[in-house]
């Protein structure tokens, strides 16, 4: 009876949200380590971790031959980066409050806040550990020339963007199947090793191999930041409409799933687990 009301806009609602949503990206980057510069060096030492272990198995198994004409190191990081980005974007949607945490009965709090927070600090930590590694690598052991690097910033951001699509995909499923989702989501976070195309390039590969990739956005992604990367090399077995269209469509059908979920959900799921 005695609370001021305040008139409501569509400017002041936006406002709102966005407010709400960088405190919880605050929150989500904080989560894992007090310390957030601790959280960014094991997140660059990991990446680092990748590349070098890619460079010595293509170094041992002969397969330098199959890289594009340029800085090898590049091409090596051009797949881990766009690899990393979709695959820890995945993994923080997934990870995010669903509607039956006890975060949700906070009024302004909501899951599609919790899960773009999520999927903001995860793309956060991961730009600013490319931006670094690149950096070092830029002083330490030479020049780098990127072709169109706004180009394949676009394409970081296509491979986060298609991350998120299939982490909300299982992020609605999980409330319902978690043991499933927990499986399916480790089987696809491994298959992507393979399966995303990081080690090849497509233009070299058969008719026959290039079918078992091509249905993988994240490999479409990482050949089109390869053509933007290098300049001598134009990719003409990938799309960059494709993970586009498969991205918004699985972000469509994974709000459904979330919106159905929200209204159905029990808070006694968290307490069974």
């Amino acid at each position: 009876m005695f609370e001021a009301r305040r008139q409501t806009t569509h400017s002041r609602t936006a406002f709102n949200m966005l407010g709400l949503i960088y405190h919880s990206i605050v929150r989500e980057v904080r989560k894992d380590h007090r310390n957030a510069v601790v959280g960014l060096l094991m997140n660059m030492m990991q990446t680092i971790v990748f590349v070098t272990a890619f460079y010595f198995m293509f170094t041992v198994l002969g397969l330098k031959g199959t890289a594009i004409r340029g800085d090898f190191l590049l091409y090596i990081m051009s797949g881990i980066f766009l690899f990393l980005t979709h695959t820890k974007a995945m993994a923080a949607v997934l990870k995010a409050e669903g509607p039956a945490s006890a975060m949700m009965k906070h009024a302004p709090m909501n899951t599609i806040v919790a899960i773009s927070s999520s999927a903001l600090a995860s793309l956060y930590i991961q730009l600013l550990s490319m931006s670094v590694v690149l950096y070092l690598y830029h002083v330490i052991f030479g020049p780098i020339t990127i072709h169109d690097p706004i180009g394949a910033f676009g394409m970081v951001l296509l491979a986060w963007f298609s991350g998120v699509a299939v982490g909300i995909i299982f992020s609605s499923l999980k409330p319902w199947f978690p043991g499933f989702t927990s499986i399916a989501s480790s089987i696809y976070a491994r298959a992507n090793m393979i399966a995303s195309g990081k080690m090849f390039v497509a233009n070299t590969m058969p008719g026959f191999m290039l079918a078992m990739f091509d249905w993988n956005p994240l490999f479409h992604a990482i050949d089109q930041a390869r053509g933007f990367a290098f300049i001598n090399y134009n990719p003409h077995y990938s799309s960059i409409s494709y993970p586009m269209k498969v991205s918004i469509v699985l972000i469509m059908v994974g709000l459904m799933l979330e919106f159905y979920t929200r209204k159905n959900a029990s808070v006694s799921w968290n307490a069974a687990r």
